[in-house]
């Protein structure tokens, strides 16, 4: 079996950070904060990393080619978070292994963190580990929907939600631990049947599910870790964050 693998989200438009930067690329303590999210997953043991790009393409590859452990794929079109893992079938095409889906604007993310969704992934075979997080902050994130009993059934995002599942605290943090093979026969099964007509990676839980695969939701995450950047204030906010941390 080959050793993790990772695809990294980095290709949208930001229009909140309100710069012409790339938002993966603005820099934290002096390093594109994409750069972060490459030090987890290495440090998960991920050896092969597929960025995705597509907004401003070459500049985040330009940024990021001293990096002999990353390629890259190009989604030319922003169709969603699912057709932009579809862009990394080439590279991962002889991988057998597990691969993990991250967003490339979430700085704060930990190796340790990721090594335990893969390894809920080995220990229970999983086709699919969803690293969830609790918080009553949970405007504009996907819900996790769960059984009765407590098993997952479905994320479901706060625009398609009913009122009672966007009262539910437990989060989707964006970030999977996939059975690779698995991964990519879920995708093809993937369809824009939702508000945004975009494909979707958190359906890919749920068709796994529904064939018979083990798919887990684990609360692996404190909210911060999970916190993404998507304005200058939280950049400034994750920067203290880090800063705090290199001095402990």
């Amino acid at each position: 079996m080959s050793a993790p693998a990772a695809v990294i989200l980095a290709a949208g438009k930001s229009t909140r950070m309100k710069s012409e930067l790339p938002k993966v690329l603005h820099p934290i303590l002096g390093r594109p904060m994409i750069e972060y999210v490459l030090d987890a997953a290495r440090a998960a043991g991920c050896e092969k990393i597929v960025v995705i790009v597509g907004h401003k393409a070459e500049e985040v590859k330009a940024a990021l080619t001293q990096h002999s452990d990353v390629e890259f794929a190009l989604q030319a079109e922003q169709k969603g978070t699912g057709h932009a893992v579809m862009m990394s079938a080439e590279s991962l095409a002889s991988h057998d292994g597990p691969v993990l889906v991250l967003a490339g604007d979430t700085p704060l993310l930990k190796g340790s963190t990721l090594s335990r969704l893969l390894d809920v992934q080995q220990q229970q075979q999983a086709a699919c580990v969803v690293g969830t997080a609790i918080t009553e902050a949970n405007e504009g994130l996907g819900r996790i929907v769960r059984d009765a009993e407590g098993n997952f059934l479905r994320i479901v995002e706060q625009k398609d939600a009913t009122p009672e599942e966007a009262a539910i605290q437990e989060i989707n943090t964006g970030c999977f631990a996939f059975d690779g093979k698995q991964l990519f026969n879920a995708l093809e099964q993937v369809k824009p049947d939702n508000n945004q007509a975009e494909y979707y990676l958190t359906d890919c839980a749920e068709i796994l599910r529904k064939a018979g695969e083990t798919v887990v939701a684990d609360a692996a995450f404190n909210i911060q870790e999970a916190m993404g950047v998507n304005t200058q204030d939280q950049l400034a906010e994750i920067a203290e964050i880090l800063q705090r941390e290199s001095v402990e």
